[in-house]
């Protein structure tokens, strides 16, 4: 399992609806992709009544069960329509170190991100431990789905989880997201 994501930051002014209006056409066509546990197609806007971003963004997330699934799909038309129309992004990946996922997955309507920098003298033991603890955590609070990884190339470790409704107390350093389909 991988986990992998890019991210379009769009201009102050862009008219996020047409992003909205791409999800809602071509979300579906990601359905039963091989490898592919799910893709939540991500978006953020800096005008939102829910929460505030600093940026427009179109930010797909994806969980893929075999790294042949990304590769596939990198190297299809679909992801050649959206360097089309976006340009090349940088991609993340990120190695699991926890996961979990509910039955309630599709009624997901906003996730959060949070990456932070791993230490040079941290322990990967350690962090996969409070990983799972922090993905516990959500689970208790509501979370129908949850990520933890890390990147070996930057040290750089990721916590993401999606959420039926928005929660409350997130910390500073989330973006957040809505969550405009869900392909698996």
């Amino acid at each position: 399992m991988i986990a992998m994501q890019y991210s379009f930051t769009l201009p102050a002014d862009y008219d996020m609806t047409r992003i909205d209006e791409r999800i809602a056409a071509k979300g579906h066509m990601l359905d039963g992709f091989p490898h592919l546990k799910f893709k939540a197609y991500l978006s953020a806007k800096r005008k939102d009544a829910a929460y505030t971003s600093r940026h427009n963004l179109y930010a797909p997330f994806y969980i893929w069960n075999e790294a042949d699934g990304a590769s596939a799909f990198l190297s299809n038309q679909g992801f050649e329509a959206v360097t089309g129309s976006f340009g090349r992004p940088n991609l993340d990946i990120w190695l699991p170190l926890s996961h979990s996922e509910t039955d309630n997955i599709t009624k997901s309507q906003f996730a959060t991100r949070q990456i932070a920098p791993i230490a040079p003298n941290a322990s990967i033991a350690d962090l996969h431990a409070r990983m799972e603890d922090a993905i516990s955590d959500a689970r208790k609070r509501g979370a129908t789905a949850a990520f933890a990884g890390f990147d070996p190339q930057t040290w750089r470790h990721i916590f993401f989880a999606m959420w039926p409704i928005l929660p409350t107390h997130l910390d500073e350093n989330n973006q957040i997201y809505h969550i405009g389909y869900i392909a698996q």
